[in-house]
């Protein structure tokens, strides 16, 4: 292990990039759907002996000092977010005519740009780098710091938190919903970091006992909370809501350009939501189509809403993702939204509520009017794109149920759970991950949705178009669901609706703790590198 090391902080030049671009993509393998979650001990191991070595000048500036460090994150960075996200890319390949030159940019240009992120926490570990365990808590809050930023800046996009790679299953989920997704992600890297300290032996059994002491905490919290916590007392079999989930499957590259294709959709979802109860079970209370499941505008169109009315009995409940219009008045363009309509057995709109957190270059353009000089349009057309909601609405069903709306990739930000939250019996994801056909995606999209109900404490209803539908528990486990490429329907009762966190700002002070007492520990020990006490 000691050679290994002294290999490792040796190496220079061109292989010491291509170790630093293999180690990150080699951590991608502990993303779903492959869950490898010992990749990421490698991974980081390499890592922390990558900065051992990454030296500068003593005559250099601060910039100077920092820029091995830096680009060592960088490379890191860039390999796991290829590795990662590559399959980005196939959502341009849907209509490949008019976005196949920005391939290059959504499988190179985005890595990059998120690589920074992890190049900016190597360098400020650096900065109080010592020669012991201190080093690994200087990398894991570098880390969690910047985890925190990527999820806030310029919109956020936390995609495949390195915290995520610590929760394949259940069992390892369950810390989420005491420290959050990025508090796991702060613990994590000093967990995966850990092995590093054997090879270098300076704090190794300090270092080894509390990142063990971690993850058995990590594991037992979850054996806690699935089998022994106390959990509410679900309904009577009999008293609780049916819910069924459509997932047509509707090839995203289809041509919906005439009425022909539009009512052929319209009428598949109808279909599927007709259908007699398998084997015998009871019939649904509320129907769940995915987003934008409605191919035209439907307040302008009373057939497809008798047509709905036709479908359902007079006390069932549709929930279908649309496209809304909203006319402000004679010469203002019409606004579109993205939105979630909640229609009775009559019929008539009963609830609605619109996306607020929308996708860059999807949904809508950042510096429109200087990008579409250039000729760059969103990849959904929509005239002038979607609008943003300015606040977000809970969906009151008949009954007293609850749900809290998050289209497509909301679901994906901790930092949505907020406001109506406290009032939900249940969070509400509709999706469409067809844009991504058969790839890593729709598991890594699926993942984040469970993670955010274990932090809650809220079961979820999601349903996909192509994706993974599912029943999900407030402990992310799931009830039932359709798996990916799959066609059809699935009836299932939700036995948690209940009472979580009501938001995760007690799950956010917990992450600046753990950041405070991870620089505390780093600080002391570079304090003793400095004074030679170590």
């Amino acid at each position: 292990m000691e050679r290994l090391a002294d290999r490792v902080i040796l190496v220079w030049g061109l292989k010491r990039s291509l170790v630093a671009v293999a180690a990150g993509a080699f951590a991608a393998l502990a993303l779903p759907p492959f869950g490898f979650f010992a990749a990421m001990f490698l991974s980081f191991t390499l890592l922390v002996w990558l900065l051992d070595g990454a030296a500068a000048s003593p005559e250099s500036g601060l910039i100077g000092r920092l820029w091995p460090a830096f680009a060592v994150g960088w490379l890191f960075g860039f390999g796991y977010f290829v590795a990662g996200l590559w399959w980005i890319g196939h959502a341009l390949l849907v209509d490949s005519e008019e976005f196949a030159w920005a391939l290059p940019l959504a499988v190179l240009g985005l890595p990059a740009g998120l690589a920074v992120f992890y190049g900016l926490a190597t360098a400020l570990a650096r900065i109080v780098w010592s020669d012991g365990m201190g080093r690994i808590a200087a990398l894991a809050a570098g880390f969690g710091l910047m985890e925190w930023l990527r999820s806030v800046i310029l919109t956020g996009f936390p995609w495949n938190a390195i915290g995520y790679g610590l929760m394949p299953v259940p069992l390892m989920m369950q810390s989420a919903h005491v420290i959050g997704v990025t508090g796991v992600t702060t613990l994590a890297v000093f967990v995966f970091s850990a092995p590093a300290l054997i090879g270098t032996r300076q704090g190794a059994k300090p270092g080894i006992a509390l990142a063990a002491l971690l993850f058995a905490a990590h594991l037992g919290y979850g054996a806690y909370a699935l089998h022994l916590a106390p959990r509410p007392q679900p309904l009577p079999e009999d008293k609780r809501p049916v819910v069924r989930l459509v997932q047509p499957a509707i090839d995203q590259a289809a041509k919906m350009d005439n009425d022909a294709d539009r009512n052929a959709i319209f009428e598949t979802h109808l279909k599927l939501s007709a259908e007699a109860p398998r084997n015998g079970g009871r019939k649904p209370n509320i129907i769940v189509w995915p987003e934008t499941s409605i191919p035209f505008i439907l307040t302008d169109n009373q057939d497809a809403l008798t047509r709905i009315a036709d479908t359902l009995d007079d006390d069932q409940i549709l929930i279908a993702g649309a496209v809304r219009a909203e006319e402000i008045g004679p010469g203002t363009p019409v606004r579109y939204y993205n939105s979630i309509y909640v229609i009775d057995g009559r019929g008539q709109i009963i609830a609605a509520s619109d996306k607020v957190h929308l996708v860059p270059f999807g949904e809508y353009l950042p510096f429109e009017d200087i990008l579409t000089e250039l000729g760059i349009q969103n990849v959904v057309e929509i005239p002038g794109g979607f609008s943003a909601a300015a606040t977000r609405h809970l969906l009151a069903l008949p009954g007293g149920l609850n749900l809290y709306p998050l289209i497509c990739y909301e679901i994906i930000f901790p930092g949505e759970m907020t406001g109506d939250i406290v009032d939900a019996n249940a969070l509400l994801n509709l999706t469409n991950d067809a844009w991504f056909g058969i790839t890593p995606g729709p598991y890594q999209h699926f993942q984040q949705a469970r993670v955010r109900a274990i932090e809650t404490g809220l079961p979820l209803i999601r349903d996909a178009n192509n994706g993974i539908s599912a029943l999900v528990n407030a402990h992310g486990e799931i009830i039932a669901g359709l798996g990916l490429g799959e066609t059809g329907f699935i009836d299932a009762t939700v036995d948690g609706f209940g009472n979580g966190f009501g938001t995760t700002y007690p799950l956010q002070t917990y992450f600046w703790l753990i950041e405070a007492l991870l620089i505390l520990i780093a600080l002391i020990s570079r304090g003793g590198f400095i004074l030679g006490l170590n």
